[in-house]
């Protein structure tokens, strides 16, 4: 009988330490780090990593240093760093431990309706904000609503905002982040202290890049980055994650202007000066052909409406009058594609125009 019992007891013991192996090994496993995409991996952690937007380091360092923090609203274009700033700069006001206590981030792809001002901001407004850091530095008595992508709120929802604002005034700070100033309710404008975020210049970019691709040993030759940096029009973002991309791509091999034209969805400048010759021939056929091959090639045409845009405007071949006129053209097809038109027609509606223009004065 005591034989029966051992016999199951030295069985049960394998299966038991294989588990613990198993587990052990998934352990281990989960010791390696995780890969992170590069906008985030290199997203300023704290607020002197912040480029070029000098006015608002200053005011933040400011209310580091101790002095209070006033209601902000920060716009500009994208990937000019708005969201980053407010993040490192609250990171270093609360530090690691109060960071998720204090902070509040609502994004464009949370609900936002006059509903969740009403519960959810309120709720959190109305907290008092207490406690010290563990590291022994000063804490303030305040905690940070961040509501990024504003402008996409309601003005019902805003106008809810604004009395929380008023009434919480004491223990929460708000930042509102936008691309659209325009968008927001004046009354929550006033209330708050507004910095315009610049597109970055071309030099501050270059040496971001030139600085990621170094810690991430890329070979990217110096044309490249001139190219990437154009092409990403002041996103610092946009350009971090095609150089990424082209990284992928690449498998170690250098990066060239080439692959970032193919990675950045960019009309070749061939491509687009054949069809300034096809509408310079006033063959309609040949133009027919042409705006074909742009369509199946799986060209955007909003993408050749911008890159013709500077094409046209640069150039010293037309008349000031021709160029008013195209551009004219342009900006109405880049409304209809907005709407939603065929962009084949308005490709062809673009082309008949611009063809009209170049063989009037042959």
């Amino acid at each position: 009988m005591q034989a029966f019992l051992k016999g199951p007891a030295s069985i049960s013991t394998k299966p038991v330490a294989a588990k613990e192996k198993s587990a052990a090994g998934s352990s281990g496993e989960g010791k390696r780090t995780k890969p992170i995409p590069w906008v985030e991996k290199y997203r300023p952690k704290n607020v002197d990593e912040v480029a070029f937007q000098d006015e608002v380091v200053a005011v933040l360092k400011k209310s580091l240093e101790g002095a209070d923090l006033p209601n902000l609203l920060f716009y500009g274009p994208p990937g000019t760093g708005k969201t980053s700033t407010i993040l490192a700069a609250a990171r270093e006001l609360f530090g690691p431990d109060l960071f998720r206590q204090r902070v509040l981030e609502l994004n464009a792809s949370d609900e936002r309706g006059i509903q969740v001002i009403r519960e959810k901001v309120k709720a959190f407004a109305q907290l008092t904000a207490s406690g010290s850091r563990s590291d022994g530095k000063m804490c303030p008595p305040f905690k940070i609503v961040i509501l990024d992508e504003a402008d996409s709120m309601t003005s019902a929802a805003q106008a809810a905002l604004r009395r929380t604002m008023e009434k919480e005034s004491k223990t929460t700070r708000f930042c509102l982040i936008c691309n659209y100033i325009s968008r927001i309710i004046e009354p929550l404008t006033s209330r708050c202290s507004k910095f315009r975020f610049k597109p970055l210049s071309d030099s501050i970019q270059q040496q971001r890049l030139l600085d990621v691709s170094e810690k991430e040993h890329v070979k990217i030759s110096n044309e490249a980055v001139s190219y990437l940096v154009k092409v990403s029009e002041g996103d610092l973002r946009k350009a971090i994650t095609f150089l990424q991309s082209a990284t992928r791509l690449m498998g170690g091999k250098e990066i060239t202007e080439k692959i970032i034209t193919e990675i950045a969805g960019v009309i070749p400048k061939e491509t687009i000066d054949e069809l300034l010759l096809g509408c310079q021939s006033g063959s309609f056929e040949k133009l027919e052909t042409l705006a074909k091959n742009i369509i199946s090639e799986g060209f955007a045409v909003a993408q050749l409406v911008n890159q013709l845009h500077d094409t046209i405007v640069e150039s010293e071949d037309y008349s000031d009058k021709q160029k008013s006129a195209i551009v004219e053209k342009l900006a109405e097809v880049d409304k209809c594609l907005a709407d939603g038109a065929d962009e084949f027609l308005q490709l062809m509606s673009l082309c008949a125009l611009v063809m009209q223009q170049l063989t009037q004065n042959t």
